[in-house]
């Protein structure tokens, strides 16, 4: 009878064995990790690098348009319209523009509205108005355009942008002036730690951003001859693209 019964507590004590070190492992794995990923950590250097060039704009964004008020929506509409007419032969005949280049960035008929304790709230007139985009890429004649909308019934103005139309080129070179800072700054660090840097193992980029500079159009309005009013002048300047990049680095 003692013979049938050592073989299951044979089996039964190896089980436990097993079972022991099988629980065992894991947490042992745990701090090897755990270790592990700390000799990482002190083995590599993070660091941002940014980047910026100047860069002078290539074209502008004007935008027109015209404003009229009546006693109807119809009336005020087709005032509207009749100088709209003018402007865009302006645009397009005298000075060459592309239909392409003329689109349409507003158009709306609003009432406008008086109020009195007797009557309340009533339709006094109408606003209607009708705003252009246009696309320009002589810089230097943009005062002249203003000026020559101006005197062709244009009487919304609201800005200038002047921006780049290819920016992706100017970005790439903004994102290699970033790396290259990434690098200046994380040799230093190295060098400061008595190491050597290594590759870069990880590189993110935060952003890299174009911009837009808006310039306002205010001309003055001469009382007596038109002719004499003072000309716009209106200067692009530079736009500042950026780039920034996280970098990691191996640390020998």
């Amino acid at each position: 009878m003692m013979k049938m019964w050592m073989k299951p507590m044979g089996s039964l004590l190896l089980a436990g064995t097993l079972l022991v070190g099988g629980a065992a492992l894991p947490a042992s794995f745990g701090v090897s990790q755990a270790h592990a990923a700390e000799v990482v950590a002190m083995n590599s250097i993070n660091v941002v690098g940014n980047g910026e060039i100047k860069v002078t704009p290539d074209v502008a964004y004007v935008y027109l348009g015209v404003e009229s008020t009546a006693g109807t929506a119809a009336a005020a509409q087709k005032q509207t319209a009749a100088v709209m007419s003018k402007l865009n032969t302006l645009l397009k005949t005298d000075w060459k523009i592309a239909a392409k280049d003329i689109s349409t960035d507003q158009f709306y008929v609003s009432p406008n509205y008086t109020y009195s304790e007797k009557d309340g709230q009533k339709v006094k007139d109408y606003t209607s108005t009708h705003m252009l985009k246009v696309t320009y890429r002589d810089l230097s004649k943009i005062g002249q355009l203003l000026d020559a909308a101006s005197d062709a019934g244009a009487n919304r103005i609201q800005n200038v942008s002047f921006a780049s139309e290819n920016p992706d080129q100017y970005e790439e070179q903004a994102i290699a002036k970033a790396m290259t800072s990434a690098n200046a700054k994380a040799a230093a660090i190295a060098k400061a730690a008595g190491r050597t840097l290594g590759a870069a193992v990880s590189i993110s980029l935060n952003g890299a951003d174009t911009p837009i500079v808006y310039a306002q159009y205010e001309r003055s309005m001469a009382t007596a001859d038109q002719a004499a009013a003072p000309k716009t002048s209106i200067e692009p300047g530079e736009i500042t693209v950026t780039a920034q990049l996280t970098v990691q680095y191996e640390m020998k």
